[in-house]
């Protein structure tokens, strides 16, 4: 064994060696408990960044853990290869979306093997190839047959100039990224997944979600927003029909003093059919963004249609008019607007001198609508016969009293829509729809799928390819001339199932294999950022109950555990330019002093020397330029050192902060166990110890060594608290280095810890772990290896070190046995001549003792 540790010489021969022997490769075993942990796969962007390097780290230490508890593992790992930075990415290349994307694939795998990360890569998936988007789009031809699958109609952000419809992330300031182009809202065809079909039970599934932080469900119980509330009809006075409206707070009812439409609605269309200036207000509202953060914090904005609606209750004539706020979208397209109860309506009401009416008192007491709204309920005032009655009690009595006149019931609403999965740029899986002459859809038949997008493309950065390209969309249906869609999916499609697909990735005859599916599924373990906890996670959830009702999947929900790891921060440094710009430069290339606090007293440019701004810590990002790139800490300390301190330097849903002088100490922890190996084996080794022949101080080195074990046991396994499983172990290894190696004993006894110390750090840091566990005398792979356990008899303990203190001050210390009796500790205390000295002659006041630990003698 070499006596310095060189990760450089040791990483690629053992990752190699598990390549060869295939030790991560998972088949189904029905006589083994199975455990699949999964991280959210990446998207293929060129290389990993650690934001991805500390979640798969989290991934693959509780995969290597559940191994060596002796569990059937799967660990797969694929690629999110389609979206729109590959458009963007293939623009600027001056290449094809398809060729950018499989070579940033082949470069981070690379990567991630580098890493020591033990994926079955046999399962390796991109979203992107045919062989897995064919089954999407055959699942969605049955999700159509079955009605769970519709087209309509939906509002868009529409660029005039390049003509395409762009995602919120491409709308700057209201313009086009690319053209700068006012971006206009548009409505045009789209397909929809009836997801609100699943609403109840995706709410009501959440209770089954032990293993998911409660903040994450909280998020996914406000998304889909269950609400109970009133539809309530307000008859039309100059035609025969009504506006419906929804609200919960039908105790508001009588406060009402105007209802508000969409623009788009077509109450606003008639009104503007003869007022240029309300076609031109309606066509102005084209521009207004429909994201709930956008409507509540914009401007709000309106003009009266020249209408009036009759109050279901008190009969009284009430202005109709067109607002901003209020989205064809939601609901009906229509609100009653009870500005004294409610922010929003009050904030338009000041704004146009509408009326506004207290309707509740507070059950505080406070409030002045000639302020702000009052938005606690209360009881009922100025509200005729229901005045008296709470907030609670009026909720039913109106209920009741519209129901009986026919112009209001009962209604159970979501603030969950369903599913736009249209998407009309290229790079995607293309949706296996037909549009017919007539003007209906149908459905690719199956003997035709996949359709597949085509690779070999030129991108001009407006349209895309296949709109383009009419030789592609043409086609037949039943002899007759038909086109295929030119839209493709949403990419939360092929993330919403992908890991079922890894159950049976190699599968040519279906979606999913069920007997592999179900052996594996649901996934014990996955690990992703908290940013995916309402979009990602609902939506696979989703396609989960979709996937058990079309008989591929027996299970209920698609993830038993969840953990969200934090975000990873790094300092940023820079220099404002001669217009006041900030020029943002690497910490890579920053030189830095700090005082005694950690504070930055000094940064200058190593390149050169010039000084730099600090800005503090902030989430790596290229627009700072302030991302470490893996690669090169790889390099420099090997990938154990760079896992080891992804472990530690925070719990995992903890910020952590990267920190170069964190680094560095981990690999001094790597080194200080690699050298106390290499001086127990240049000692002569030893064989197995035997417990029995121990002295006191073994038997104390031992109990700490089965204390650490049991810690780190249950750190790792079941409080995922990694970074204080990390602590004990570097406990221990202090206790260690100071033990003899003298005796046969010194030696069993630091053999027993040594294959313990490096079976617990073996799914942190696997190489240098696989290395000093064959250096150790082992034949086997610590793949293989057992986790080590605790053996109750350690930690018993038959003496113990009592503190004796005088007038509060340690005078000696006492090794007594683990049962000796307060009288029997008193004795030998006063016995003691560092204790008799500082008695004798004195009046003894108290003696206090606690059991084990302190004899406390007071005397004057």
């Amino acid at each position: 064994m070499q006596e310095q540790y060189d990760p450089a010489a040791i990483e690629p021969s053992i990752q190699h060696r598990w390549e060869q022997q295939q030790v991560f490769k998972a088949n189904e075993n029905p006589e083994q408990e199975k455990f699949y942990c999964l991280s959210m796969f990446p998207y293929p962007s060129g290389k990993l960044h650690m934001g991805h390097v500390r979640n798969y780290t989290l991934g693959d230490v509780i995969s290597r853990h559940q191994r060596m508890l002796g569990k059937n593992v799967l660990q797969p790992m694929g690629w999110d290869a389609f979206g729109l930075p590959a458009e963007n990415a293939a623009i600027n290349n001056k290449t094809a979306p398809a060729a950018w994307t499989y070579q940033n694939i082949d470069y981070m795998r690379e990567q991630l093997k580098r890493l020591g990360f033990g994926y079955d890569w046999s399962r390796e998936i991109a979203t992107c190839h045919p062989d897995y988007y064919r089954w999407e789009q055959w699942f969605f031809t049955k999700l159509y047959e079955k009605g769970l699958v519709y087209k309509r109609n939906a509002t868009v952000n529409w660029d005039p100039v390049d003509q395409t419809v762009l995602a919120n992330e491409q709308v700057i300031d209201g313009r086009g990224w690319r053209s700068g182009a006012k971006v206009e809202q548009k409505e045009i065809p789209q397909w929809f997944v009836r997801i609100t079909a699943y609403a109840d039970e995706l709410l009501d599934d959440l209770e089954q979600l032990d293993g998911w932080p409660e903040q994450v469900k909280a998020m996914q119980r406000n998304w889909i927003g269950r609400s109970e509330g009133l539809e309530i009809d307000f008859p039309l006075a100059h035609k025969d029909s009504h506006l419906t409206v929804y609200t919960t707070r039908p105790d508001t009812l009588y406060g009402v003093t105007y209802l508000a439409v969409a623009a788009q609605h077509p109450l606003a269309q008639q009104a503007a059919a003869d007022n240029a200036e309300l076609a031109a207000f309606i066509e102005d509202c084209k521009n207004t963004k429909v994201a709930e953060a956008d409507l509540a914090t914009m401007e709000k904005r309106g003009m009266a249609t020249g209408f009036f609606a009759r109050h279901p209750l008190t009969g009284e004539q009430v202005p109709v008019w067109v607002a901003n706020f209020v989205l064809m979208g939601y609901g009906s397209g229509a609100v009653m607007a009870v500005p004294g109860h409610d922010q929003r309506d009050w904030e338009f009401a000041n704004r146009y001198q509408l009326p506004i009416k207290q309707v509740i008192e507070p059950s505080s007491g406070a409030g002045d609508i000639a302020q702000a709204a009052i938005t606690e309920k209360g009881q009922l005032v100025n509200s005729a016969d229901f005045n008296g009655l709470t907030s609670e009690q009026a909720f039913d009595a109106i209920a009741e009293q519209l129901q009986q006149q026919q112009q209001g019931r009962r209604q159970v609403n979501y603030r969950l829509r369903d599913w736009g999965v249209s998407r009309q740029r290229y790079w995607g899986a293309p949706i296996p729809m037909l549009n017919l002459a007539n003007g209906d859809s149908v459905p690719v038949p199956a003997d035709q799928l996949p359709v597949r997008l085509p690779e070999d493309v030129v991108m001009n950065g407006v349209t895309s390819p296949i709109k383009a390209d009419p030789e592609w969309r043409k086609t037949t249906y039943q002899g007759q001339p038909a086109e295929h869609e030119t839209d493709t999916f949403d990419t939360f499609m092929e993330s919403s199932w992908y890991y079922a697909r890894y159950c049976s990735a190699n599968h040519q005859d279906g979606m999913l294999d069920p007997e592999q599916a179900n052996y594996w599924l649901p996934v014990d373990q996955y690990v992703g950022g908290i940013e995916h906890a309402i979009l990602h996670l609902l939506y696979a959830r989703f396609f989960h109950k979709l996937l058990r009702d079309t008989g591929l999947v027996a299970s209920d929900e698609p993830f038993k555990r969840l953990l969200c790891q934090g975000m990873v921060l790094a300092d940023s440094y820079f220099r404002e330019d001669e217009k006041g710009g900030k020029t943002w430069i690497s910490p890579l290339d920053v030189e830095v002093q700090r005082n005694e606090r950690g504070e930055v007293v000094s940064a200058v440019s190593s390149k050169d020397g010039q000084a730099v701004e600090a800005a503090g810590m902030s989430k790596m990002s290229k627009s700072k330029n302030n991302g470490i790139d893996p690669q090169v800490m790889v390099d420099k300390y090997g990938a154990d050192t760079v896992r080891l301190f992804m472990m530690f330097a925070a719990p995992p849903e903890m910020t952590l902060e990267w920190s170069d002088s964190g680094v560095e100490g981990a690999h001094r922890f790597l080194r200080r166990v690699w050298k106390l190996c290499y001086d127990f084996i240049e000692a002569g080794g030893s064989d197995a110890a035997d417990p029995s022949s121990f002295n006191s101080t073994h038997k104390q080195l031992r109990r700490e060594l089965h204390r650490t074990i049991a810690k780190v046991s249950d750190d790792v396994s079941r409080r995922q608290h990694f970074n204080t499983a990390i602590a004990a172990i570097m406990e221990l290894l202090n206790h260690l280095q100071k033990a003899p190696l003298e005796s046969a004993n010194d030696r069993a006894l630091m053999a027993e810890a040594l294959d313990a110390v490096v079976l617990m750090l073996a799914p942190f840091t696997p190489h240098m772990c696989e290395h000093l566990w064959q250096q150790l005398g082992h034949q086997d792979n610590i793949v293989q290896a057992a986790w080590p356990t605790v053996d109750d008899s350690a930690l018993i303990e038959d003496e113990k070190l009592i503190v004796v203190q005088v007038n509060g001050k340690v005078r000696t210390k006492l090794t007594v046995a683990a049962d000796a009796s307060a009288e029997q500790v008193e004795a030998m205390a006063f016995a003691d001549e560092n204790v008799s000295k500082f008695v004798d002659g004195k009046t003894i006041r108290k003696k206090i003792y606690v059991p084990g630990k302190i004899y406390n003698i007071v005397a004057n």
